[in-house]
């Protein structure tokens, strides 16, 4: 069953979505599904996920979208599972096998750490775990000199990526056990091989590579590690537990050439996705801070004056009307204090420190003026910001020198 006419015009303008991400599916895959079941072109995600890994993606649709980049800045969670014993080329499963030179020497060492797991414990308590300096991955979509890494890596180029710190907060092994599998990497030899899985929790900052992880850690032990499978569980106050939950179809068509495809499509059903939408207040205040804003504020805010308000980093302003209607109407920062000063002499107004909008959001309640296309204030010009209206949102972009 669809969801009626009327349950669409009681969707909000804006908000976040919470899916999960069956495995062998983009997270493209998934936003193009969303933007089906919510009836809007305007949705993104908040950090990608492998095709390999399944679990929680934040979707934002509506001005949302322009929140997407503090959710991505938050703390995430994943379960995974960390084959040692080989290492792959991809740093994952999917990649192209490369197993242990020794690999009697391995096994062996395989099973010290299984008879042993305070072995594994002290590496991880010593060396991956608090501030770590981490490798990405070489199959990753980190960019060098315009080109996104993996591309370069299957063209058979040499990929050279910087080292960048990253936080594991909490790094726990669930459980561990012995597997053989008849590698094909192994032709010489009938005898499977045998791994050690280590079934991990691990808590990590934004743009940590669990892959990597596996990988640093195989080499740390000596014996080679990849990643078999990973699940996202959360990310900040986000939890898969309140996911909607996503399946898969696949399709085969004959395309123009005459070449016969095969294609998997997501599908959501429109039913789950009103009453598991987030309320775009809700879904923010566990991202960023949020600050109450007076009724001039607001009006301040939305025609992207600076405000006499103390914040200390990214903030949401908040303004709650006379019948107690929430509403966001921007995201502020903190000003420099050279132009802080000169705002507050401009306006006649001593109070310090002062905040400036980066972004503006307008929605159906609060209108602006009709035909206008920027919003601008000659007796307090936001310094070093250009404020453009777009499709009902005005966003200020830093002007970069």
């Amino acid at each position: 069953m669809n969801m009626t006419d009327n349950s669409q015009s009681r969707l909000p303008a804006a908000g976040f979505l919470l899916v999960d991400k069956p495995c062998g599916v983009t997270s493209h895959d998934v936003v193009a599904a969303c933007r089906g079941a919510l009836h809007t072109r305007r949705v993104g995600h908040a950090g990608t996920l492998d095709p390999m890994a399944s679990g929680l993606l934040v979707i934002g649709f509506g001005y949302a979208t322009r929140l997407l980049k503090y959710v991505v800045g938050t703390e995430k969670t994943y379960e995974a599972v960390i084959r040692l014993g080989a290492s792959t080329t991809t740093d994952d499963v999917e990649g192209e096998m490369t197993p242990p030179v020794q690999p009697e020497s391995v096994r062996e060492r395989l099973k010290g750490l299984k008879d042993h797991p305070e072995l594994v414990q002290d590496a991880i308590s010593r060396h991956f775990t608090g501030t770590v300096s981490q490798v990405p991955s070489t199959f990753s979509a980190i960019k060098v000199d315009g080109e996104r890494a993996y591309n370069l890596a299957r063209e058979g180029q040499t990929v050279e990526l910087a080292a960048r710190d990253i936080t594991i907060s909490d790094f726990s092994v669930l459980g561990s056990a012995f597997v053989k599998t008849a590698e094909q990497e192994e032709p010489a030899t009938d005898i499977a091989a045998e791994y050690l899985d280590l079934t991990v929790s691990i808590t990590c900052s934004a743009g940590t590579y669990i892959r990597a992880i596996a990988r640093d850690m195989g080499a740390f032990l000596g014996v080679g590690g990849y990643l078999t499978f990973l699940r996202r569980t959360r990310i900040g106050d986000f939890s898969v537990t309140h996911a909607v939950g996503a399946t898969t179809r696949e399709r085969t068509f004959t395309d123009k050439q005459g070449t016969v495809q095969t294609r998997t499509k997501v599908q959501i059903s429109p039913d789950e996705v009103l009453p598991a939408v987030i309320d775009v207040v809700d879904g923010v205040r566990g991202v960023v801070p949020l600050v109450e804003v007076t009724d001039e504020q607001a009006r301040d805010l939305r025609f992207g004056r600076r405000i006499a308000v103390s914040v200390s980093q990214p903030t949401a302003a908040l303004h709650v009307d006379a019948d107690g209607g929430r509403e966001l109407c921007a995201m502020v920062e903190p000003c420099e204090y050279e132009e802080a000063e000169e705002s507050a002499k401009t306006l006649g107004d001593s109070g310090f420190p002062m905040a400036q909008p980066t972004a503006v959001f307008h929605t159906e309640s609060r209108p602006r003026r009709p035909g206008a296309t920027t919003a601008t204030n000659s007796a307090s010009p936001v310094t070093n910001s250009a404020i453009t209206a777009v499709n009902g949102e005005t966003e200020s972009r830093r002007v970069r020198e």
